[in-house]
């Protein structure tokens, strides 16, 4: 196993075929990036993060949609579309998307999108990691930078080179300056690399016990653990 360098918190994204990218800061500045194919295999190379923010839904309901989907819909306001509503459990252990589409309809009333659905291999691995592993938290990205910028709204989607350099300098302004050569991470799409380094930012916050929640307070699974957004 390759091992990585030593940080205090890790923020990680999902990077398509390339697996998970990792952002991780030691004192709240940017110290070294990770990808791996596997998310375990990442958190396994960070091992002396305390705290590690996943971009992914991780707590869910059984029955309805999650409160804190909701919330972050109406936190963002314009920006709403950033954030999915996620479907209950038991339609995501459906073998297709027919299938759960179907199941979402009986549990919701509303059937579960395609984009919702191709989060399901990396939803279902990241939701296996946080169940044994308590160090993990939720976050979503686009509710980060909108804490981040101090509730403004930002102006530019993330995709394009005006929002990606806004998103960078609400970082560096946080003291999280993304190097022009991150190593591991060069191979990784940009909006991918903010968004792990955004998590990160909300990780350093959890640690520090600054961060904030949405619902608050959070909704409870079955087992009564939280449902819930930290940024």
């Amino acid at each position: 196993m390759r091992g990585g360098p030593d940080v205090d918190v890790l923020g990680v994204d999902a990077c398509g075929k390339q697996g998970w990218v990792g952002i991780g800061l030691a004192h709240g500045a940017y110290a070294g990036s990770f990808v791996d194919i596997r998310l375990d295999a990442l958190i396994e190379r960070a091992a002396t993060a305390r705290v590690i923010a996943v971009d992914m839904p991780l707590g869910l309901v059984e029955t309805g949609w999650r409160a804190a989907d909701r919330a972050a819909q109406t936190l963002l306001g314009a920006r709403r579309s950033s954030v999915f509503l996620i479907a209950p459990g038991p339609a995501w252990q459906e073998r297709d998307y027919t299938a759960a589409a179907d199941r979402c309809q009986e549990l919701t009333g509303n059937r579960l999108s395609r984009q919702a659905w191709a989060l399901a291999p990396k939803l279902l691995e990241a939701r296996a990691c946080w169940l044994t592993d308590e160090r993990i938290h939720e976050v979503h990205p686009e509710v980060s930078f909108h804490a981040l910028a101090g509730a403004v709204p930002l102006t530019h989607a993330k995709k394009t080179w005006r929002g990606q350099q806004q998103r960078r300098s609400l970082l560096a302004g946080a003291g999280i300056v993304l190097p022009d050569i991150l190593g591991e991470a060069d191979r990784v799409p940009a909006d991918d690399v903010l968004d792990a380094a955004v998590a990160a930012w909300s990780a350093h916050r959890i640690a520090l016990g600054a961060a904030q929640r949405i619902p608050e307070p959070p909704q409870r699974d079955a087992e009564g653990r939280a449902i819930e957004i930290r940024f």
